[in-house]
């Protein structure tokens, strides 16, 4: 737990398009005692068109609005850079939309600060929806065989076996938020199982750990209608695209190895 008054490893990062029916039931349950004494968290209003940005404006919680919709990748990566300046150690990344539960933020937080047999901690956690473990969430069948691909894609490439390869739901160590908060080291657009490939192929430490979701009840996912083939596609090129950057063309193969 933080002491009174000491700054807080840990960055809670909440991404926001138009979400202004969910995210302010969400901050309430940031703001209980379990999850605000030990982490900071700011918001990124994603040029909402709602009224998103007067809900999260109430509250006393960091606010970075974009003027115009730049895109979920984007907004994460202002989230990096706000890390990055406030000296943050740890971040957590989130959805504003409620399908991640908020007592998936201790455990992982405790994994990313829990070294492995050999001395050394994650540098990704990723909270997945499809180990034991994990609360049943319901997947259509369009997200299911993209999920397939990109698990294929990833086991080929790097020789891991990644169960939920899109999750939105990650912990990250400051070395890995200092790499993406960098231009050209993240994908400003659709940020998903091409990053975790690429980080991966680039020698950063991942684990996976069960984690609580739930459907989404009200809004409309960026994911909805016939958006998951055509994102199928676009993310199974760029996931090629990664890999003959990074084993081909050499490209970000110079990464720190400080912790």
């Amino acid at each position: 737990m933080a002491e009174k008054g000491k700054r807080k490893d840990l960055l809670i990062i909440i991404p926001a398009y138009n979400e202004g029916e969910t995210i302010e039931n969400l901050l309430d349950q940031l703001e209980q005692p379990e999850i605000s004494s030990i982490a900071d968290l700011v918001v990124i209003d994603d040029g909402s068109l709602d009224n998103t940005y007067y809900v999260v404006k109430k509250r006393k919680h960091a606010l970075i609005t974009h003027v115009y919709n730049l895109g979920y990748g984007s907004a994460l990566q202002s989230g990096y850079k706000y890390a990055v300046r406030g000296g943050y150690q740890y971040v957590i990344q989130m959805d504003a939309d409620g399908q991640h539960d908020v007592c998936n933020i201790q455990k992982l937080y405790q994994a990313l600060t829990t070294p492995d047999e050999n001395g050394k901690c994650p540098d990704i956690v990723l909270g997945s929806r499809y180990m034991e473990g994990s609360t049943p969430f319901p997947t259509g069948i369009f997200k299911r065989i993209a999920i397939s691909m990109f698990r294929e894609i990833i086991r080929l490439t790097t020789g891991r076996r990644v169960s939920d390869p899109t999750t939105g739901l990650q912990g990250l160590s400051r070395r890995v938020v200092l790499y993406y908060s960098k231009f050209n080291h993240f994908d400003d657009q659709y940020p998903d199982a091409n990053m975790l490939m690429q980080m991966l192929l680039l020698g950063f430490r991942m684990k996976e750990i069960p984690a609580v979701m739930h459907p989404r009840t009200v809004g409309v996912s960026m994911h909805s209608g016939l958006k998951p083939i055509l994102y199928m596609f676009r993310m199974a090129i760029s996931m090629w695209a990664v890999w003959g950057r990074v084993k081909i063309f050499k490209i970000d193969v110079g990464v720190s190895e400080e912790k």
